[in-house]
């Protein structure tokens, strides 16, 4: 897709529950040490992308905030509810292993996030969760920064790259870059190696 304008998508760094693979969703976790240092790496790169001005949106979610604030520096933000992290219902707070033992007729091993989220009793789902990402990015009018979370920049790169659900769903969500989403390609961003 190629009618969207140039975006820079940071995943939020890991946090606490990512280190011990428990379903965040809309729930809250603070940065681990580790997520701090991502989100550090990303500082490293965004001084040229912020100095041409882009809009700069980030998730009402406070862990996407707080790598906002050492990834962006002193740039301002506005925050959007839009950008949250897709509700995995009854299974947030839970353990992958816990959701995996206690549902073996929905989730499978090697099942990929994205359709453990979208599966999730209670929880948001695929089409509604798409329409909330596809209503973000079709309303931007310039080059915009998002600071996100994994799952909410899996499907705007899926969208943006014109990819189907498999292919969708099988992209990585790496912290500590910036993915470069321009004229329905992706670049993905890292920080210069420290020699």
């Amino acid at each position: 897709m190629t009618d969207h304008p140039t975006i820079w998508f940071l995943r939020h760094g890991e946090t606490e529950w990512n280190a011990t693979r428990r379903i965040q969703g809309q729930m809250e976790s603070q940065l681990s040490a580790r997520g701090r240092e991502h989100a550090a790496e990303q500082a490293l790169i965004m001084p040229p992308i912020l100095a041409t001005g882009p809009r700069v949106m980030v998730s009402s979610l406070g862990r996407a905030q707080q790598t906002a604030r050492i990834a962006l520096g002193d740039t301002e933000f506005e925050t959007d509810p839009r950008l949250m992290e897709i509700h995995a219902g009854d299974w947030q707070g839970m353990l992958y292993a816990e959701v995996m033992e206690q549902f073996p007729d929905k989730v499978t091993p090697g099942m990929r996030a994205l359709d453990i989220f979208t599966d999730a009793p209670g929880g948001e789902g695929l089409a509604a969760f798409t329409d909330r990402v596809r209503g973000v990015i079709d309303t931007l009018d310039g080059p915009t920064v998002i600071v996100a979370h994994g799952l909410w920049g899996q499907v705007m790169r899926g969208l943006l790259r014109g990819l189907n659900h498999e292919e969708t769903a099988m992209l990585d969500n790496l912290q500590g870059v910036v993915y470069h989403l321009e004229n329905g390609q992706e670049t993905i961003l890292r920080p210069p190696s420290v020699v």
